[in-house]
């Protein structure tokens, strides 16, 4: 009975030391092609919403094999505020200013061969949408903590 045991434990310590390992993430370093092309991913829903041009600040950038997770802020370029009322996103009633955290984003990412693109994803939104159930279990690579 020792001896099986001994091996549960060591299957045990084996599993948990593999778990960690897979689901890690980094973070693209500044002008490296991931994260251009992350982030030009989320730009192009940003400009639509938003009016162009849109930087970001970018909060947390992570990625882990094909799946990626972005919290960003758009801004105009420079650091300019974007006056929410004033976008084509309020003009055409998506975004609804008096509900919303400003221009705060987040978006769920995943990569299609060398393309990134931004399948789930938000604008000021007032809760963290993206942790439950489905996309804790398919972005869990980037968002763990999250969820």
């Amino acid at each position: 009975m020792r001896f099986f045991n001994i091996i549960c434990s060591a299957v045990v310590v084996l599993f948990m030391s593999i778990i960690p390992l897979s689901a890690e993430y980094a973070e693209p370093a500044r002008g490296s092609k991931d994260r251009i092309a992350m982030l030009d991913a989320v730009r192009a829903h940003a400009e639509e919403q938003l009016g162009d041009p849109v930087e970001f600040i970018v909060y947390e950038l992570r990625v882990a094999g094909r799946f990626g997770f972005a919290s960003l802020q758009a801004q105009r370029p420079g650091g300019g505020a974007i006056d929410l009322y004033a976008t084509p996103g309020f003009q055409n009633g998506t975004l609804e200013p008096d509900f919303m955290d400003g221009t705060s984003m987040q978006a769920l990412m995943r990569r299609s061969g060398e393309t990134w693109v931004a399948v789930h994803w938000a604008i000021g939104p007032t809760d963290v949408w993206f942790a439950y159930g489905p996309f804790c279990r398919r972005y869990v690579s980037v968002i763990k903590d999250y969820c």
